[in-house]
């Protein structure tokens, strides 16, 4: 089996930019760099859509994400204590009558 290329993020910010400022052809950059031009769109695409994020690297998560990851757990964290909570009311509840 074929092993996978892994490109730097300097290297696919270089790519990107040889099509968006240079105004090179995707398919003539692509060539020259050695990459196939889906490759190269996918890149242009994901640094249109991300800009400064893109290229972040495996399993990083954009602000955005990472805002949200951290609200759910907090959310889980709270949604735990108040089931604790409830239990506790309900126990004590019992013992005073």
């Amino acid at each position: 089996m074929k092993e996978r290329k892994q490109f730097t993020k300097e290297f696919k910010e270089g790519a990107v930019r040889l099509v968006t400022e240079q105004g090179r052809t995707i398919s003539d950059a692509a060539q020259s760099l050695g990459i196939s031009p889906w490759t190269l769109s996918r890149g242009i695409k994901v640094a249109k859509n991300e800009g400064a994020e893109a290229f972040r690297g495996q399993g990083q998560r954009t602000s955005e994400l990472q805002e949200l990851y951290e609200l759910r757990q907090r959310v889980r964290q709270l949604e735990e204590e108040r089931a604790i909570l409830k239990k506790a009311a309900a126990y004590f509840a019992k013992s005073i009558v």
